[in-house]
């Protein structure tokens, strides 16, 4: 997915990220059912995928369609996404595939509190991954087109029996509608997904030199303060930076190294 898509997409994204903290395995379902809607109607993706079409139009289609079917949480998700530019009919689906996974993340998230209940589901996943990805047998089974969806989706679930709630849904949603994937090839790009939900709760700091057992409680503790949230502290020593520190979490790195400031000075002194 690029350009115009991809900016509606990070928009969505963020759009969605507020109502991650209560969500429920109920809304990602919901978002799931929407997008088998889409998949199965292709009248349907190019009409709220039309440019042609305003946003408005778009909306009040999406919301006749959709109205007491889902929550009002789901439409407004829905809403939001119809009324943004996708270059192509099919980026509005990839779109709700991927928010709909996130829904299912954050619930794991939330039950963990934080980067444990991630490593957790995030480990459900490879244990499906790691036995299907060796088994010719299994991946040919899983993708028969033939066979009906439950008996694929009873295979799936007892291959990882110790599995969360969380991953049983995003494995039976791979098996369903893995969307011209392989099933394995779809829970990978929910590993990913993970992958990407992890990030907010690890803090890579790099220094100039080793920290003490001190050092690094205060700095533990100090990161923990400034982001509200135990993070996972990654540190490796860089003597590049020459002095200071810098912290990258997420997407966002505060950055307080000689480097840096001589940088700034350097740009400075240029203009």
């Amino acid at each position: 997915m690029a350009g115009v898509s991809s900016q509606s997409l990070t928009a969505a994204r963020q759009e969605l990220e507020p109502r991650l903290g209560t969500a429920s395995l109920t809304l990602a379902e919901e978002l799931f059912g929407v997008l088998d809607t889409l998949d199965s109607n292709a009248g349907l993706r190019r009409a709220v995928t039309d440019p042609n079409r305003d946003g408005e139009q778009k909306v009040a289609l999406s919301t006749r369609l959709f109205a007491g079917r889902i929550s009002p949480e789901a439409s407004d998700i829905v809403r939001d996404l119809v009324a943004r530019r996708w270059a192509k009919p099919r980026d509005i689906g990839d779109a709700l595939e991927a928010l709909a996974a996130t829904v299912a993340i954050a619930v794991a998230e939330n039950r963990g509190q934080g980067i444990r209940g991630l490593e957790g589901l995030e480990n459900d996943l490879f244990s499906f991954l790691s036995v299907v990805g060796s088994n010719h047998d299994l991946q040919r089974a899983l993708s028969e087109p033939q066979a009906e969806g439950s008996a694929k989706v009873a295979l799936a679930l007892k291959l990882v029996p110790s599995a969360g709630d969380e991953a049983r849904l995003l494995i039976r949603q791979a098996v369903l509608s893995p969307r011209g994937l392989r099933p394995s090839a779809l829970v990978e790009r929910f590993v990913e997904l993970v992958a990407l939900r992890q990030e907010r709760w690890i803090a890579t700091v790099s220094v100039t030199r080793p920290l003490s057992d001190e050092q690094l409680a205060r700095l533990q503790a100090g990161l923990n303060a400034l982001y509200g949230r135990d993070l996972k502290v990654n540190v490796s020593v860089d003597p590049s930076l020459v002095g200071g520190v810098r912290v990258k979490v997420g997407d966002e790195v505060v950055d307080a190294t000689a480097v840096s400031r001589l940088s700034e000075l350097r740009r400075k002194m240029a203009v």
